[in-house]
């Protein structure tokens, strides 16, 4: 038998089958066993041969052949630990998850385990420190490892940690285990996206994808979307600072608190109660609008508004109030139109300085109800409304800022002098519907108002144009009334005039206007209303009104239209007149000069059909 030598190789060791296999185990084993001991660079050291059994695959002759391993990856330096993968089924295929270039390793125990290091000399797997570690670990400090809800917590790993090492490829490297904070949001939020490092990494598990919205549906942003008020009816109409509540058989004011809302409308309702704190959730409101309730002195609290220390329009008409409650400060408009008040106190408007406009129509107001320093404390009003009452006068102690009084609908027989001794900025009064004659107004009753502009004296009872009309009187309504005659130079003492004459329904006869009726209004009159009336001629004096553009001579008695009545055709000059209306008279339009109307400019602006009696076929065929 040969003697084997270092120098033999591998390969002829093994090609001495011819021996038997029991012998030759017997005799390799101690030869090998030396000969690596002694010569650690040796061939198969070379080749990183371990005393594990080797793979074999058959070879061209049928004897199995020795397939070199794979190089080991290098190791670190000397003195340094490297870490062993996790092998230990805690981070199995299944309970792992990959988002594209993210990964996310959740463990059946609640949380990844950290990596365990050991000597890099030694091969052998050493025990699991970490899992006695675990073990050990406090329960307060694993609930907060787990996060809420005791749900399994969520571990974000580097996504080279998850990287599979191919032949030659380098060890990879630790892991980095960043555990989620944890969230008090709700669960709806709980699949919302955190960012770290510019890496969008979603949040919440498998648990959280099943707890979150649906695919395709996204969620709800809560922030921003305005939420309905539980208080208020479904018909209810909600704006960014303004609720609508109009005719939805409300039977009290919603608890509302909200300081941005600054308009409230709750007309139409059948509220009949507001306690004094009704309206303390509300500090910034406006405008409050309780118009046709059911609210009385008993049901509503005399200080339930004086905590709306911003409210400038309140809105009361249609109620069953009695007496005037304690308002704000702050108030501009006030409505208290068809009530039941039965007077006006001096304590009623205390404090409302200011209070531009005041309303209290429809009530039963008398003129021995109202104190005349009801109104002192209103140094800044300009609207006032008394009508529809039972005012015999008008009352006392008028504001000396009033603007505008209207006192119409209520049963006025007389206007004193001194009644309007202080309302200096009046521009307009209204009287109409009232019982005036003009045997009871004061020869001075207002011509010492220097600004009133507009006069309203229809539905009256009056039987001539009354004099001592105000100097700076603008617009005078006098329709309606009983009036026969306009006196001469009535108007002679106005400037710059009267623009608007309204005359319209009464009982003017041709002999109750003369040629000096119309003195002072040649400049300025623009409107002249004559319809209605028991005219049997077109009035005298027409002819000096320069400024005029519309006349109206309808529904009288005229049957003539006589030359130089409507135009001079004296006087070569156009006429200003775009509208006159002379139908419904006794106009025989045949014997109408050519030239009557020649001053003005388009024909199609003087109506003179139908006339009285005429056939409607005649009228049109004409």
């Amino acid at each position: 038998m040969e003697l084997f030598t270092p120098s033999a190789s591998p390969g002829s060791l093994l090609g001495l089958h011819g021996l038997h296999a029991a012998a030759m185990k017997s005799v390799l084993l101690p030869i090998l066993a030396l000969w690596v001991g002694c010569c650690p660079g040796g061939a198969l050291a070379k080749q990183g041969l371990s005393l594990r059994e080797p793979r074999a695959r058959p070879s061209s002759s049928g004897l199995p052949t020795l397939q070199p391993l794979p190089p080991s990856p290098p190791g670190p330096p000397d003195g340094q630990v490297r870490p062993i993968p996790e092998s230990d089924g805690l981070d199995k295929p299944e309970d792992r998850q990959l988002d594209g270039s993210q990964s996310q390793l959740t463990s059946k125990e609640g949380a990844h385990r950290a990596p365990t290091w050991f000597p890099a000399p030694s091969w052998k797997a050493p025990a699991r420190p970490r899992l006695a570690q675990r073990k050990a670990t406090p329960s307060a400090a694993w609930e907060q490892e787990r996060g809420p809800n005791n749900r399994a917590g969520t571990v974000q790993v580097d996504p080279q940690a998850t990287a599979a090492t191919g032949a030659g490829a380098a060890r990879p490297k630790a892991a980095k285990l960043r555990p989620l904070q944890t969230s008090r949001a709700p669960r709806a939020q709980e699949g919302a996206v955190a960012t770290e490092e510019g890496h969008d990494r979603k949040a919440g598990g498998w648990e959280a994808r099943e707890r979150g919205p649906k695919p395709g549906r996204p969620p709800k942003d809560l922030g921003t979307a305005e939420q309905p008020t539980p208080s208020l009816p479904a018909s209810c109409l909600r704006a960014q600072a303004a609720i609508a509540c109009g005719n939805v058989k409300m039977k009290h004011v919603p608890a509302l608190s909200d300081p941005g809302l600054t308009t409230l409308y709750l007309a139409e309702n059948e509220i009949a109660k507001i306690p004094a704190h009704t309206f303390l959730g509300l500090p910034n409101l406006e405008w409050l609008d309780l118009s046709k309730n059911k609210l009385d002195a008993r049901g509503l609290h005399p200080h339930a508004f004086k905590t709306l220390t911003r409210l400038k329009r309140l809105n009361l008409d249609g109620n069953s109030l009695s007496t005037v409650p304690a308002l704000p400060a702050s108030l501009q408009e006030l409505k208290l139109n068809d009530n039941l008040l039965q007077g006006l106190q001096s304590s009623s408007f205390q404090g409302l300085g200011q209070l531009l406009t005041l309303e209290v129509e429809g009530n039963q107001l008398h003129e021995g109800d109202i104190s005349p320093r009801a109104f002192q404390p209103l140094r800044s009003l300009l609207y006032l409304r008394l009508g529809r009452n039972q005012l015999r006068t008008i009352p006392p102690g008028l504001p000396a800022s009033l603007q505008e009084l209207h006192l119409g609908t209520n049963i006025i027989e007389e206007v004193t002098e001194g009644a309007l001794n202080r309302s200096h900025s009046l521009s307009v009064l209204v009287l109409s519907n009232n019982r005036l004659q003009e045997d009871r107004l004061a020869p001075r009753a207002w011509i010492d108002l220097p600004k009133l502009e507009a006069l309203d004296l229809s539905h009256n009872q009056l039987v001539h144009v009354p004099s001592f009309l105000p100097r700076g009187l603008r617009h005078l309504t006098l329709h309606h009334n009983r009036i026969e005659r306009i006196p001469g130079y009535v108007f002679a003492h106005m400037k710059p005039g009267l623009e608007r004459l309204h005359l319209s329904h009464n009982s003017l006869r041709a002999d109750g206007i003369h040629d000096v009726s119309f003195l002072g209004l040649r400049a300025s009159l623009a409107e002249l209303l004559l319809d209605h009336n028991q005219l049997q001629a077109i009035p005298r004096g027409l002819l000096g009104l320069r400024a005029l553009q519309v006349l109206r001579l309808s529904h009288n008695k005229i049957r003539h239209v006589p030359l130089n009545s409507i135009c001079d055709t004296r006087v070569a000059q156009d006429s200003n007149l775009i509208s006159t209306h002379l139908e419904n008279n006794l106009i025989d339009r045949r014997r109408i000069p050519p030239t009557a109307f020649s001053c003005i400019r388009a024909y199609h602006s003087v109506v003179l059909q139908p006339q009285q009696g005429e056939e409607e076929g005649e009228a049109e065929g004409a």
